[in-house]
């Protein structure tokens, strides 16, 4: 387990400082950050005291060891329009955008996995269909337009809920009802694929043979070795809410690590679009590597194939 660890971790260091490269080398080449800085008002005096100033005439290579510098003593920079501490910022907003992404993984999961189980253990009927559709829909409704239409019936017609904002725990149910559904279909799929090869195995057929009783079979055996894959891939879905949660943050106007990575869109505020991007791809890193370690601890194939 320790050497798969290891690999694991190699991996997972690797991925981060490619990404920190990308990521650095596409904010500098797709945005001048001198003129990102500068007034509308300033001259081409102003824009090259601006460059020598924060050190944007300096070799790109140079720059970007220094950034990496910074990034290991966790000094993210100071925003160009607040000047602000990055890291004050996104450490301000993380909770609210954590939240949001774990109460739609949750509901999600709570969908998903009872759907998939039940479409595995009646396929090819009407309940099996009707799981199937219940996948399409919430797959081809984007995550916006749902969260527009429970605005309009929950929020403006009904007044159940608070529409926007992020107060109290039912200011998340309508973003966590848009946002997990997204999620939903993908899950519910895998584990009924999961669990239709695992039901048709033989282990499971000599289980039954054995006169087990059936939800011994299917929670025990079939469920805890369908969810390995739904493990890895519920841990993607949960890095793409952290990172499409700026569509949802946006519609409800949470203010989260989303709606701060909009303004900072709108506005080319480069230090904040960097360690947003940085962060959100830290976190699938982690979230892959967790889901790898929990996967491995569950099957001891998988350590001895590593």
């Amino acid at each position: 387990m320790l050497r798969f660890l290891l690999r694991r971790l190699i991996v997972a260091v690797a991925v981060a400082l490619t990404v920190s490269v990308i990521t650095f080398v596409l904010s500098h080449v797709a945005v001048d950050p001198a003129l990102a800085v500068a007034p509308d008002s300033a001259t081409d005096a102003d824009i090259a005291a601006i460059r020598e100033r924060y050190g944007f005439d300096r070799p790109l290579p140079v720059q970007y060891l220094d950034y990496l510098g910074d990034i290991v003593t966790l000094d993210l920079g100071q925003s160009y329009l607040t000047g602000e501490p990055v890291a004050a910022m996104i450490a301000e907003r993380v909770p609210t955008t954590a939240l949001l992404a774990f109460l739609s993984i949750l509901f999600a999961l709570a969908l998903a996995i009872p759907l998939g189980v039940l479409a595995a253990v009646f396929p090819n009927t009407v309940i099996d269909r009707v799981c199937l559709m219940l996948a399409v829909v919430g797959q081809a409704i984007p995550n916006f337009w749902a969260g527009l239409l429970l605005i309009i019936v929950f929020g403006v017609q009904l007044k159940w809920l608070p529409i926007s904002g992020s107060d109290s725990l039912a200011h998340f149910v309508m973003p966590t009802i848009a946002l997990g559904t997204f999620a939903m279909p993908a899950l519910m799929r895998l584990t009924r694929a999961g669990m239709l090869d695992v039901l048709a195995s033989d282990y499971i057929r000599t289980a039954r043979a054995m006169g087990l009783a059936s939800p011994a079979i299917l929670f025990r055996w079939g469920l805890s070795n369908a969810l390995l894959p739904v493990i890895s891939l519920t841990a993607v879905q949960f890095g793409f809410m952290l990172g499409g949660s700026i569509i949802i943050e946006s519609v409800f106007a949470i203010h989260g690590v989303g709606y701060l990575a909009w303004q900072s869109f709108s506005r080319s505020d480069m230090p904040v679009i960097q360690a947003i991007v940085l962060l959100v791809s830290l976190a699938y890193i982690v979230l892959t590597l967790l889901a790898d370690l929990i996967n491995a601890w569950m099957d001891p194939r998988i350590r001895s194939a590593a």
